[in-house]
């Protein structure tokens, strides 16, 4: 499971990246849009030893030109920041990149460009988000998934965008290699178990498969 960092009345983002790695999350993307430059780099400052205390991943949302100070393992792209092909030319091959797609152009783009992972959504409406691109639902993913095997694009799509604990065997039939989820577990009763029941689900359903 992704973790994607946000806040409300009750935790800020450094505080939802602690629950959700208490949870057995292992990876973090540190998305602060609206935040400055110093404001990010403060709590990538906690954040990142976080990561490094469990293990995890450790991803900054857009900001390229920070990856390197703060010690992140990559940098995820939306459909409007830095062209993800800018970015491996400025962070070389080594780090994780990743970009964001609603559309199987958006694929073809990301794939082509350099990209390590597909962040593809939303699957629901999600108010963790603004702008958000048009919802794709099962059959928004099951048609982008159809075409990306017939055209041979092979790059891990992670689902993301309103996601609950119930949608994940239905989305990860399809191919979903991963589950991206920032206010189902902020939000929720209690953020920690609630990632632990993201997990799980997303465990079981692999071993499953493997069967």
């Amino acid at each position: 499971m992704q973790f994607i960092t946000h806040f409300n009345s009750c935790f800020g983002y450094a505080d939802g990246a602690r629950l959700a790695l208490e949870g057995g999350c292992r990876w973090v993307q540190l998305r602060m849009k609206d935040a400055s430059d110093e404001d990010v780099m403060s709590v990538a400052a906690v954040v990142g030893p976080l990561c490094r205390q469990y293990g995890a991943t450790f991803i900054l949302d857009d900001r390229v030109g920070l990856v390197g100070r703060v010690g992140a393992d990559g940098v995820h792209l939306g459909k409007n920041d830095m062209p993800v092909a800018e970015a491996r030319r400025l962070l070389g091959p080594d780090r994780i990149i990743g970009g964001t797609a609603n559309t199987i152009d958006d694929v073809r783009r990301l794939c082509r460009d350099g990209a390590d992972y597909i962040g593809c959504g939303p699957y629901r409406f999600t108010s963790t988000k603004k702008n958000l691109s048009p919802v794709l639902g099962l059959d928004g993913y099951r048609n982008i998934l159809s075409e990306m095997r017939s055209e041979g694009l092979s790059l891990p799509v992670v689902a993301i965008g309103g996601i609950r604990p119930d949608d994940i065997s239905a989305l990860m039939a399809l191919g979903v290699a991963d589950i991206a989820v920032s206010g189902a577990v902020l939000n929720a009763s209690d953020p920690v178990a609630e990632t632990r029941l993201f997990e799980n689900k997303i465990k079981t359903f692999k071993q499953t498969k493997r069967q």
